[in-house]
């Protein structure tokens, strides 16, 4: 098998440490999640494994349409030092303004996988560079025209992840941000 992959399960737990970072209060966290993603559950994992260590206690909110997302959403938030993180699949993409919407009215500090969610409002988004992939793809296609065979061509990971941050949302939830997250920030949108 060949390929390239869009993400690697262990970016999860990168997503609970950053949201740690800016929200040093958070003691319980929400993963957002679309049921029968293969790549979901492994993210899951990967947030679990992080979450002892950082003393956050994680629940799952697996949705399926809007509904469930607006009752999900509204149930956890009603106790405070609460966090969220969103997952990558293509329903919370779909969802993004909803669910970036929805976080903001129920002042839920949030980390999303790609920076899309966070032109649309969203906090701060850590994933892959969205450009990489294509970069990648095109070097195989070359290798491949070249005479090498597809099967012989490992499948590669992400090489370059972004960190993007939102100072106008980070301002409206009443987050100072850390200086050595906003240091490491690819872009800062004010």
């Amino acid at each position: 098998m060949t390929g390239i992959a869009v993400f690697e399960y262990s970016i999860g737990g990168k997503w609970l440490e950053l949201l740690t970072q800016v929200f040093p209060g958070v003691t319980r966290a929400v993963v957002l999640r679309e049921p029968g993603t293969a790549y979901g559950s492994g993210q899951f994992g990967a947030i679990q494994t992080a979450a002892l260590p950082l003393g956050v206690e994680l629940s799952q909110l697996t949705v399926r349409d809007t509904a469930e997302i607006e009752r999900g959403l509204s149930t956890f938030a009603s106790a405070g030092n609460r966090g969220l993180i969103v997952t990558a699949s293509t329903f919370t993409a779909v969802h993004r303004d909803v669910i970036t919407t929805l976080a903001a009215q129920h002042h839920l500090p949030a980390i999303y996988p790609f920076r899309y969610f966070i032109t649309s409002g969203g906090l701060m988004s850590y994933g892959p560079n969205s450009i990489s992939p294509f970069r990648q793809a095109a070097g195989y296609v070359d290798r491949i025209l070249k005479g090498e065979k597809p099967a012989d061509l490992p499948v590669q990971a992400p090489t370059k992840y972004q960190l993007v941050v939102n100072m106008k949302t980070a301002n409206s939830l009443g987050l100072t941000l850390p200086a050595t997250v906003l240091a490491r920030a690819d872009e800062v949108i004010e």
